[in-house]
């Protein structure tokens, strides 16, 4: 898998988060015609956060281009 930025992975974690929460709250108090999609699409967001939170821990390091490497000169 590539190597996405710690700091792009920690945005896409809270804003699938925060539009999950707000997803289930606003399904669970409004009319109860649309109560059961927005409620699902929230917990899809929720599942979506869980996937990047996931790939945030168990990604490595970037390694080293070692085409850009420069060599040692004797």
């Amino acid at each position: 898998m590539r190597y996405i930025n710690p700091m792009r992975l920690k945005l896409l974690m809270g804003m699938f988060y925060a539009t999950g929460s707000i997803g289930i709250f606003m399904g669970l108090s409004s009319s109860p015609q649309f109560t059961m999609f927005i409620t699902f699409m929230g917990v899809v967001n929720i599942g979506l956060g869980a996937l990047f939170t996931f790939v945030f821990l168990t990604q490595k390091d970037k390694a080293p281009d070692k085409r850009k490497k420069k060599k040692k000169k004797d």
